[in-house]
Order: structure tokens, then sequence, then C-alpha cells
């Protein structure tokens, strides 16, 4: 028998060091969409640039992928297509080249001083990038990004938004306004300024120059800069021009909305002499930038993703499948159905934990779109927007505004006491009741000082704002508050959670502070919380995680400690937690929504004895064999980062049951191998520099 247990122990040391894989976070296939800043095509390729990184679609946009493998800075800005190559410049990580359509990339900035790049631009074999910042204007390169030079003389404004190739001219728009080069950047010339000097996107059209500005619309010049004329007959009110794109005699502009000027994309099939709305279709009206691939265009927008279209621009379609640079501001469960409030693309519907279906019908724009908060009260939905409050009786299939009288739009927190219904405002109007499922609103704000509300919750019958000022509470529903503060290092309130008795909320800087006595006092609860900016939280029975600036944590006794369960997130920025099913669900800043079993990072795990250990020691399971549960003793002498992992025969992980930092002591954990075949299994603990494993056998 022990001969027998030296193989398996010896196969499985070999292929836990072959095939260990932490256990991790999975992507939930969306939402789809987010901020689309830039586009280039190649071919088939096109290419779109985000906050997040780049991807990549080869089938028109019917489907997207990232392609970041080395971008170490992923926020892109601009984009660019040279033969096999594509460079992506990017804010704060200066210029990326990838020689194999997005599979890697490396860095390709030396001599870029500054690392914000925003433009892209190639004439002849010469490469230029448009930056701004200390050390900025532009840069050339005429060894496909190997080395950058500083070519600037002449050009008095160096934050470089956009540039445009005529023949040997190069154009480059500023923030002072148009330049030209005629002998690649050794020399600029200021082009005759116009009405406004903030330039942010040019487009050539033959021998035709025109200039999208920051809220004077469009300018042409016929003569390369010399003069310039407005061409805004079909524009109204300031138009704020981010794009073009042109094909033949028709020229696209890409703009947003700006006061009663709707946004969208525009067209001009005359010079610019006229334009015209051609926005059918295209939900959301910020477009951030605009492509052609053949016939094909395209237009990237804030916070909506990307849109397609076939016919130059009579009709768009979404084309967002796999792009997961949304925002995923808030999370809320009811019964098996989660739904995500994201930025710009409104609220999405998962019946399964991995995979979205948009739930919009009635939230009309990308104000109603924009979703900060959700709550749940029997088979109401509520949806906290920058366009006022919804409400959906039959789970997002419709919606309704409820808004009467509400005196601001803005609101970002929503929670509900009993059949009151509780709405805090980030535009300065404080907290609202409603006693009618939204059909009136009140204000009820009496004796708070900050209006600018970001966090809601009740415990009990009362009721906690949280505000830039810090923590108020009231005791008579909203009748009258009172600010509970004593305590509190950071005044800064981003959430709000309730475990038994205790409350919680998680603040910009200070962390996590607990307090047992309905606020009346709070303290810091922030031992092994790495990152001191909380901005939400999820309780599953006495577990409390915690959503940062730098991924999730956990802690089993109410703050004493946290431990990081993180691995396998991508983007560490967690600003929305919820606990749906088995999972939780992270819903994060530009990368959709994020789920990971509760089962990894939850196990039950206590001390079995104050008395202190003199070595580490892991002992064999009991019962062995067992069905389905067993018990794993192990002692700790110090202070350590203990990880306790159990693996199948193959060396695949199944489990892992300790993963964080514990003090000395003797502990048990125990594993239910219920959902697992009967087998043989291999627990692992790792603490320290001491490492021990031993097998056991599930028997059913």
């Amino acid at each position: 028998m022990k001969t027998l247990q030296s193989i398996f122990l010896a196969c499985a040391l070999l292929m836990l060091h072959i095939n260990s894989v932490d256990a991790q976070w999975t992507q939930t296939n969306g939402p789809y969409g987010g901020t689309v800043q830039c586009l280039a095509a190649n071919g088939t390729n096109i290419y779109a640039g985000t906050y997040v990184g780049v991807f990549l679609s080869t089938n028109n946009g019917t489907s997207w992928t990232a392609v970041n493998n080395g971008l170490t800075t992923t926020n892109v800005r601009s984009l660019l297509v040279s033969g096999t190559n594509v460079f992506a410049g990017t804010f704060g990580g200066g210029v990326f080249l990838s020689t194999n359509n997005g599979t890697s990339w490396t860095s390709a900035t030396s001599g870029i001083v500054s690392p914000f790049v925003f433009a892209l631009a190639i004439s002849g074999t010469n490469i230029f990038a448009g930056t701004y910042g200390n050390g900025g204007g532009v840069f050339l390169s005429t060894n496909n990004g190997t080395n950058w030079t500083l070519v600037n003389n002449g050009l008095t404004n160096i934050t470089v938004n956009s540039f445009a190739v005529s023949s040997t001219n190069l154009f480059a728009a500023t923030l002072g306004g148009v330049f030209l080069t005629t002998n690649n950047g050794t020399n600029w010339t200021a082009c005759t300024p116009f009405i406004t000097n903030s330039v942010y996107a040019l487009a050539v059209s033959g021998t035709n120059l025109f200039a999208g500005t920051h809220g004077d619309g469009v300018w042409l010049s016929t003569n390369n800069g010399t003069n310039w004329t407005a061409v805004n007959s079909g524009f109204s009110g300031a138009t704020y021009i981010y794009g073009f794109a042109v094909s033949g005699t028709n020229i696209f502009a890409g703009t947003r909305i700006s006061g009663t000027f709707p946004g969208g994309v525009f067209l001009s099939t005359n010079n610019g002499s006229n334009w015209n709305a051609v926005n059918n279709g295209m939900t959301n009206p910020n477009v951030q930038t605009l492509a052609f691939s053949g016939t094909n265009l395209f237009a990237g927008t804030e916070s909506g993703g990307t849109f397609l279209s076939t016919n130059n621009g009579t009709s768009w379609a979404e084309v967002n499948s796999g792009l997961t640079s949304t925002y995923a501001y808030a999370l809320a469960v009811s019964g098996t159905n989660l739904f995500a409030g994201t930025q710009g693309g409104g609220v999405f519907l998962s019946t399964n934990n991995t995979s979205w279906t948009s739930v919009n019908n009635g939230l009309p724009n990308v104000n109603t779109r924009t979703v900060y908060a959700l709550a749940v009260s029997g088979t109401n939905l509520f949806a906290g927007t920058t366009g006022g409050i919804f409400l959906s009786t039959n789970n997002g299939t419709s919606w309704d505004s409820v808004n009467s009288g509400l005196t601001t739009k803005y609101f970002q927190a929503l929670t509900i006491s009993g059949t009151n219904i509780f709405a805090g405002s980030f535009g300065g109007g404080g907290v609202y009741r409603s006693t009618n499922n939204g059909t009136n609103w009140t204000v009820a704000n009496s004796g708070m000082t900050d209006n600018i509300v970001y966090a809601l919750t009740s415990l009990g019958t009362n009721i906690f704002a949280g505000t830039m000022g810090g923590v108020y509470r009231s005791t008579n529903n909203g009748s009258n508050w009172t600010a509970v503060n004593d305590g509190l290092t950071s005044t800064s309130i981003q959430a709000f959670a309730v475990l038994g008795s205790n409350l919680f909320t998680g603040t910009s800087s200070g962390g996590v502070f607990l307090s047992t006595n309905n606020g009346t006092n709070w303290t810091a609860v922030i031992n092994g919380l790495t990152n001191n900016n909380v901005f939400a939280f999820a309780v599953s029975g006495t577990n409390l995680f915690a959503g940062t600036r730098l991924g999730v944590f956990l802690t089993t006794n109410n703050g004493s400690l946290w431990t990081d369960v993180t691995t396998g997130l991508t983007n560490n920025y967690v600003i929305s937690l919820a606990v749906s099913g088995p999972n939780l669900i992270a819903g994060t800043w530009g990368s959709g929504v994020w789920r990971r079993p509760l089962s990894e990072m939850i196990t039950s795990v206590h001390i079995i004895s104050s008395e202190l250990p003199s070595e580490f020691l892991l002992r064999q399971n009991f019962p062995n064999p067992f069905n389905p549960s067993t018990s794993i003793q192990y002692d700790i002498p110090a202070n350590s980062f203990v990880k306790l992992v159990v693996y199948d025969i193959s060396g695949k992980e199944v489990t892992t049951l300790v993963n964080e930092t514990m003090p000395a002591g003797k502990y048990e954990a125990v594993w239910n191998g219920q959902k697992f075949a009967s087998g043989v299994y291999f627990y692992r603990i790792t603490a320290g520099d001491f490492k021990s494993i031993k097998s056991m056998v599930l028997l059913k």
C-alpha cells in the first residue's frame, strides 16, 4: 500500500508542476460595448482601441477578440496600419508595434519624451506620432518605430490631436489650431487661424482640407490651410467634431451631444456645403472615431461600442460581440436573474451568469442608458441613471420613467426599506423618498449639509447615506438626518454593506470602516486590505467581499483580516459586486462583468487549538476514505501566507481551500467532495517555504 501511495504521490508531484492552475475569475461574455477611442482597418482586419487595449475583428465587426499580449499600457488612443505593421499610441506608455496582427506587441517608444500619444500618421516611409504634455509635440520615425526624433520647429502648440496627409503635406490638428509641414516636420507653419483654436480632427478629400473643432463645427480650406471657411449648414448649436471619414465625394463627421445638439454621424455630399444627420439605428450619438473598411463604415462611440453601416450611413447596426470594454457600475439580483447597469449601454440581463441580453426598451438615450444604481423590490426593478429614475415591472423587458417630484436627474444610489424607496443624487439634490414605487418623490434632506450622495443602505429602521462629507443617519425614514462620523478618518463614502448587526462602509482613501452601533462609532478594519479605494461590497452568509481599485478582497471575520481573491481578474478596477447563485459577480471599470465560484474562495476553515505549534505540519485527512466530506488539519508556527489546494489524479486543481495570510495556530479545513467523482485526490499545502502533499480517497 505504501508503495502504491508513493507512486501516486510521485506522479501527482510531477503533474502538479506541469498542470497546476490557480483558481480564477472568468469573463461572463459581456456585457458587450464600451468606449472605442480609435479605429483602423487593414484589409479584412478591423482594429479598435479602447481603455482596456486593442480588439480585432476579422469579420466586419460580427465578433471581436482582445489582442493585448505585450501591451503593457492598455489605454489606446490612436492606431495606424502600415503594411503588416500595426502601431498603437497609448496614454502613458508611448507607442507599441505589432507585426502579427496584434497577436503580440512590443514597445516602440525609443526617443519619445512624452508617452501620451493621441495621433499617428504615415507619409511615405515616415511615421509621425502626435503627443501632448512636457516634451510633447510631433515625433518622427524613419525606421518603423525603432527610433523617434522630435520635430517641433515652428509648432507653437504641442498638444497634437490628429494628422492629415495630402501628397507631401502633413497637417497637424492641435489645441492651438492647424499646422502644416512640407518637409516631414523639419519646419511647421501655422495655418491662418479661424474662430476656434481647438482642433480635434482633420480629413483630406481631393484638394479640400476639413478641420473639426471643439464647439465650432467644421471648417474647410481649399488652399492647404491658407484660408478657411465655416461649413456648418445642417448643424445646430455648438458642434463638437471628433472624427472624419471620407469615401469618394462623401464626407462623414462624427459628433457628440452638446446642449440641444443631438450628436451622431453627419454626411455631406457637397464638400461640406450641407450636412445631414445619418443616425438611423445608432443608439449612442457620442461618436469618437470613424473608419472605412472597403465600403463598410465603422463608428466607435463613447460607452456604446461600435456601429456598422453598409450603406453610407443610411442605417446602422451595433457590432459589439466580444467587445468587453464596458463599465459595469451596478449589479442587482432578482431570483435567477442578474442585472448589470453600464455606462452608456443601459441595462443588461443574464439568466445564467454566462451571457447577456440588452434590456433597454424605454431607456431612450445615452443619458438614461448610463446606469449607476439598481435596486430590486419584489417584482419591481429600479434603475438610477443620469437621466432620472426608471422602473421595470417585467425584468427589464420595458422601462417607465418615474421622476415626478425629482428636481435633479443624476442618481447614483438606491435602497429599499420596507415600502419606502430612497434615491441618492450626485447632482446636488440629496436624498429623495417614494412611498408608492416611484410614482411620486419627495425631498428628504433635513439635517443633511452635503447633498451629493454616493451610497445608501438600511439597517433595521435606520437609513444611512454616504456622501463626500461622511455618513448621515436617519431614524425616521429620511425626515431628519444626523452626521455619524466618529472614527472615520476618510469621509468620502462610496459603499455600504450590512452583515448581521454590523454596518460597513467603503471609502475612497481610508479603506473599510466598521460600526457595531448603527454608525455612532467607526473603526478602521483594513488588515490585509492592500488597496484603500473601496467601491463596492457583497455579502454571502457571514462572508464579506470588497471591490477595490486593485481587486477583490474577502473577510470571514468581520474585517479583522482581509484576503486577496483577485486571481485571474485581468482588470482589477472593481466597481460593483453581487452574489448570484453559486457565483460572486464583479463589475469592472472597462472590462465588463466577471464571475468566480464562491466555493473557490469560501471554505470551512477554523482554528482548533490556541496552543502554538513548534513546526509546520500537514496531517492526514480524516476520515479517509470519505463520502462526501473530510477534515484536513495543519499547523502553522508563525504568521504565514497559506495555500491549501486539492487536485485530482491528473494533477488538475479542483478547489482552493485556503489562500490567505494566517496567524500561528492549529487549523482544520473541511472539503466537501459531493460534486466530484470517486477517486484518488491530493491535497497540497504551501506556507512560506514549507510544502507538503498527501493523498486521500473519495469513495461514493
